[in-house]
């Protein structure tokens, strides 16, 4: 049966349908249109001034040195526990040799008893054919019986000895793969910071380059020129101090005398002679030489020429020998820089050292006033 309802009409076919939709679509696209104009309208983020790139390109060497020398502490830790748990290894494989020959002594001694058949003494004394040879036999078990007895007790000492060292050895790896994990991390931080200088070193023009690296010989300049009036300065008190007739004593001047003699001296002079040889080789993170070097890595291996030894990283090479202030350096005192000592160089006298810049830098003489100085100190 036909339906008598009336079909409904399509909003679309119908005239009004039609000029509704066509109100709607050109609603949206005004809509499209204003939101495009606000995106375009909207201010983009100011290209950063060569000023601004260089300060932040580094700051990030600044945070990769720090974590360098995280790194490097993290390597000295995990170098040592390595010596630990390979010592203690070996000390476990001799206690369970140790252990082996006092087993096999208590399996004679048992042998010897089944031999025997574990008969008292009364018996043997009844079936034996030649007293004599049993008083022999008694006397021979008793002394048996003493050597088993300092055998179980040897035996138990030294199993209880193996057990403290497989406990320490376990403690030691653990300390062992923490000191990895540390290591891990600080490797991935100094190479994350990197990657970041490099990438904002990447975006700038060839004329943005060539003004960062004028802004490099300006800020050079101005340190070389603090450092010769510190060099005159220095010259005109030791003038003054040998007109006063007083030499070179007490804390002693820069580029001349030594506090604690002629040892010290040759030992400085030692280290500054294996400085000077390393000039021209890349800075290297981690690197400790003979071909590269990162900057604690250099003055630990100049003194490790001269018969001393530093530690590895800046924050525990500031500890070692004798604080001395700036106006008083004297050639091989290590001077140390930033509140966080992240960096250290060698001095060589005239407001100047040697030192390990940072990655894209040869190792090179520089004012000691290109960075804020934190400390000196003059190793023994």
């Amino acid at each position: 049966m036909a339906s008598h309802r009336k079909p409904r009409t399509s909003v679309l076919t119908s005239p009004g349908g039609r000029r509704t939709a066509a109100g709607l679509t050109s609603a949206a696209l005004a809509s499209v249109t204003l939101l495009s104009q606000s995106a375009d309208a909207a201010p983009r983020a100011p290209r950063p001034t060569i000023e601004e790139v260089k300060q932040k390109v580094d700051g990030l060497y600044r945070q990769a040195e720090v974590a360098t020398q995280k790194y490097n502490a993290a390597k000295e830790r995990a170098d040592h526990q390595r010596t630990t748990v390979d010592g203690l290894l070996d000390a476990a494989a001799k206690r369970a040799q140790k252990m082996n020959d006092t087993r096999r002594e208590l399996g004679t001694f048992a042998s010897a008893q089944y031999r025997t058949g574990g008969m008292n003494p009364t018996a043997q004394l009844m079936l034996a054919k030649d007293p004599q040879q049993f008083f022999d036999r008694s006397h021979l078990m008793e002394r048996l019986t003493s050597r088993q007895q300092q055998a179980v007790s040897s035996y138990e000492e030294q199993a209880a000895a193996a057990a403290r060292q497989r406990a320490e050895a376990g403690r030691s790896l653990e300390r062992l793969q923490a000191s990895q994990a540390s290591l891990k991390a600080s490797k991935q931080s100094v190479q994350q910071k990197l990657a970041e200088a490099r990438q904002l070193l990447s975006r700038l023009t060839a004329q943005e380059k060539a003004r960062l690296a004028e802004l490099e010989r300006q800020k050079e300049a101005a340190a070389k020129r603090k450092a010769e009036e510190e060099a005159r300065r220095q010259q005109e008190r030791e003038r003054q101090r040998q007109q006063d007739g007083g030499g070179t004593t007490g804390g002693g001047t820069a580029g001349g005398g030594s506090t604690t003699g002629g040892t010290q001296s040759t030992k400085a002079a030692k280290a500054l002679a294996f400085a000077r040889a390393q000039i021209g080789k890349p800075y290297v993170w981690g690197a400790t030489g003979p071909s590269s070097y990162d900057c604690s890595g250099l003055t630990q291996a100049a003194y490790k020429a001269a018969g001393v030894d530093l530690p590895r990283t800046t924050w525990d090479q500031v500890k070692v020998g004798q604080r001395v202030a700036t106006s008083d350096l004297q050639p091989g005192d290590l001077v140390f820089f930033f509140d966080d000592i992240s960096h250290v160089g060698m001095y060589i006298g005239g407001g100047k050292m040697i030192h390990a810049p940072h990655p894209g830098a040869d190792v090179r003489e520089e004012s000691i006033y290109y960075m804020p100085i934190y400390g000196s100190v003059r190793p023994g």
